[in-house]
């Protein structure tokens, strides 16, 4: 009876483990763990201008996405672990996915990891380029929400994912690791259309940090391996028919004590083919930098200025520029919870080229459109400013 009792126990802790996140030793070689994670941010946001009109009202996922999953591992000997990682991103306002349809519509991923010889892992993942270079960017101190490039055009933000994809890290080489990924089209008879290729090097010395990146997405409109990707905004929905974009980023940071500074560039490339619905390349570049100060233990201010300008635009001379300040103050109210205010300034001038209905583009004038929070709602003119105040809890 004691030993029907013990594993009547057993499996019943078992069966909590993915909702209290508790590590479990099962045996004397192998240990096991899943934890549950999450995050829940709303926030009261002003816009100035969305398609015409200021707007008031509350919006979530703003300094960090709203999402949960659950991340396990499994120490199967030898220096090796079995990974896995399942995440969900939803609508904390209203409790609905923030992709209709995917239940782990942000990650979803099994793997090896081996601490000598680095990590592979298949599934639904984010790009190395956003992981290594996209850490040190704008988005990973000002959030994508208000400090993202405009429209997130170079994806430096959580917008873009892969499907199909199997991805190697190195590990740490005296503070060096690299990565690539490699995204399946599914094509019958034909393994290049629809692929999706990304590779990345980050190098950590001391104060200083640098990361740059390389990703090349092919038939955007169609591709099986393509999961999400922002062609969403007017900066670049003129180019969401194109054949193939290349993008390339690079990051650095110099920390000292409080203080922190960096730059970050992108390029961002899009070709035509067959099927698009625009016949001349369209190139945008742009040039940031950032920096955060910690006033106390519990308060930290950063500040970012972004200029993106699109050098080729599809034969536009007069191709669109974008200039846009962002700023950020937090407070920790404990080691979970933060109190945050936003305020973003973009100011855009020149001509762009959108998409026009489902069977063309057009030519415009170029608006302003703030982070990537405002994608949907950009600014029926050349400026727009955006200010939140939220709470953000990690658990």
């Amino acid at each position: 009876m004691n030993s029907l009792k013990r594993a009547r126990t057993r499996a019943l802790v078992l069966s909590c483990l993915p909702f209290a996140g508790i590590v479990l030793s099962s045996g004397a070689s192998a240990q096991s763990s899943v934890t549950l994670y999450g995050v829940v941010d709303n926030a009261f946001t002003y816009v100035s201008n969305q398609k015409g009109h200021s707007n008031f009202y509350m919006s979530q996922g703003n300094l960090q996405a709203s999402k949960f999953g659950l991340l396990g591992a499994e120490d199967i000997g030898g220096g090796t672990k079995v990974i896995f990682r399942l995440e969900s991103g939803f609508n904390s306002l209203t409790g609905a996915q923030s992709s209709a349809g995917f239940i782990f519509n942000r990650q979803a991923y099994v793997g090896l990891s081996n601490d000598r010889y680095g990590t592979v892992t298949l599934g639904r993942q984010y790009t190395p380029y956003f992981q290594m270079v996209g850490a040190l960017g704008p988005t990973g101190v000002l959030t994508g929400a208000t400090g993202a490039h405009p429209g997130d055009l170079d994806a430096l933000d959580t917008t873009l994912r892969l499907n199909n994809s199997v991805t190697y890290l190195s590990p740490n080489l005296a503070g060096l690791q690299f990565s690539a990924q490699y995204g399946l089209g599914g094509v019958p008879g034909s393994v290049a259309n629809g692929s999706q290729f990304s590779a990345a090097a980050r190098y950590d010395y001391q104060p200083f940090a640098i990361a740059v990146g390389y990703l090349k997405l092919k038939d955007i409109a169609t591709s099986q391996a393509l999961g999400t990707y922002a062609v969403n905004s007017p900066v670049n929905s003129g180019y969401a028919t194109a054949r193939s974009a290349q993008l390339f980023a690079a990051a650095a940071r110099y920390t000292h004590q409080d203080l922190m500074v960096g730059v970050n560039y992108s390029n961002v490339q899009y070709a035509p083919g067959n099927g698009s619905f625009f016949t001349g390349e369209g190139v945008f570049n742009t040039y940031g930098v950032i920096s955060t100060y910690r006033i106390t233990p519990a308060v930290t201010v950063g500040a970012g200025y972004s200029y993106t300008q699109a050098s080729k635009a599809n034969g536009i001379s007069d191709a669109a520029r974008y200039q846009q300040v962002s700023l950020e103050q937090t407070y920790n109210l404990s080691a979970r919870t933060t109190l945050y205010a936003l305020e973003a300034y973009q100011h855009a001038r020149g001509k762009t080229l959108v998409a026009a209905g489902s069977t063309g583009t057009s030519i415009t004038d170029a608006v302003a459109v703030v982070g990537d929070s405002q994608n949907t709602t950009p600014s029926s003119g050349p400026s727009q400013f955006v200010g939140m105040v939220g709470l953000r809890h990690a658990f």
